[in-house]
């Protein structure tokens, strides 16, 4: 324990803790320097810097750090049970770096002013609002649905690649930047992840490295859903951190697309949560509305719930366990559920702008 500098690194995990804290207080302060000031830089930085390499920079560093700690605890083990204070203190030390790293170069957006109020829009939301939004989705998808195959009973079959659909979804905010500067996206890095067989058991269709800003989608993802996936994750990386924004951010950017087949993600999507919401409160409604889709977007929502099922596994309601733990400790108090919360965003904003 006699190692001053490090003893220094591992208590100022605490003051961190305050600091971040306050931020989060003051949201205000956190808009105004760090994410429009700060992250803009730092981020368009690291894109600049990985953006270029086709595989992900930031998941050969995760495997290697892994790796490393594996081994540090098998090479060292004698040690640590004789000194296990000293470990302790190592461990914190590692904390302390990683806590205060994660907060300068993305964690601090979790703290920003909320994306409600950029739109100006409302975020609660009746029961009965969600079902008219809900029934009101079941016309567009249908319609959608119906203008590309033709036929209400044939599943929708999107014609483009995974790397088609991120030049899309690139080039959807690059045309709204114009109007929502606040969604400007500079310097792209949007990748498939190597690990996405890995990221399926886990229930994981995308996720942003913090560290490296680079964006990775679930390459196993079906494709009519990857488009909205794809977008959720840039609206990470243009720096929203919470996730039920950044899931309104996928919708609206892949329903504002001029293709079809992105509008239909998108309107798929948007409407699966907003029936999820339904089935929460009234089973029987959620039957009723369920009803009123269309066979072809059923046979689309099918596929993806036998995605998900050949994935299933008794890790990943501990993984989910784990990741809402620590949505919590980053101002989603209702944690993986803050998922769904789309729900509110979207009634708002379709009340100010009606589909």
């Amino acid at each position: 324990m006699n190692n001053p500098f490090k003893n220094i690194i591992a208590i100022s995990l605490f003051p961190q803790i305050i600091l971040v804290a306050w931020l989060g207080s003051n949201p205000e302060i956190v808009e105004k320097y760090y994410s429009q000031g700060i992250y803009p830089l730092i981020s368009q930085f690291f894109r600049i810097l990985f953006g270029w390499i086709p595989f992900s920079v930031g998941e050969i560093i995760y495997a290697l750090l892994i790796f490393t700690a594996i081994r540090y605890v098998i090479t060292r083990w004698k040690r640590i049970r004789t000194s296990p204070l000293i470990f302790l203190r190592n461990v914190v030390v590692v904390l302390s770096v990683f806590y205060f790293t994660f907060n300068l170069v993305w964690g601090l957006n979790y703290y920003r002013i909320s994306i409600a109020e950029n739109f100006a829009i409302r975020d609660s939301v009746t029961s009965q609002e969600v079902i008219n939004l809900s029934e009101r989705l079941i016309i567009k998808v249908n319609t959608l649905q119906n203008e590309i195959t033709g036929d209400s009973t044939a599943m929708v079959q999107v014609p483009y690649n995974r790397t088609e659909i991120f030049n899309r979804t690139i080039a959807e905010y690059d045309k709204l930047s114009g109007q929502l500067p606040f969604l400007k996206y500079r310097h792209p890095n949007l990748k498939k992840s190597m690990f996405s067989t890995l990221c399926s058991y886990l229930g994981i269709g995308g996720y942003l490295n913090p560290f490296t800003n680079e964006a990775h989608v679930n390459a196993l993802t079906p494709v009519f859903r990857f488009p909205v996936v794809s977008a959720h994750e840039v609206g990470h990386q243009v720096g929203y951190s919470k996730e039920n924004e950044t899931n309104f951010i996928g919708y609206l950017v892949t329903m504002q697309n001029d293709d079809v087949y992105f509008r239909y993600s998108a309107a798929a999507y948007a409407l699966s949560h907003c029936l999820g919401a339904v089935r929460r409160n009234d089973e029987a409604k959620f039957t009723e509305l369920y009803e009123r889709i269309n066979g072809g977007v059923r046979a689309n929502y099918k596929e993806l719930y036998d995605f998900n099922l050949r994935y299933a596994n008794p890790f990943e309601p501990v993984f989910k366990s784990i990741f809402s733990t620590f949505l919590k400790a980053n101002q989603q108090k209702d944690g993986i559920k803050s998922y769904s919360k789309i729900v509110e965003l979207m009634v708002g904003y379709h009340e100010k702008h009606p589909l």
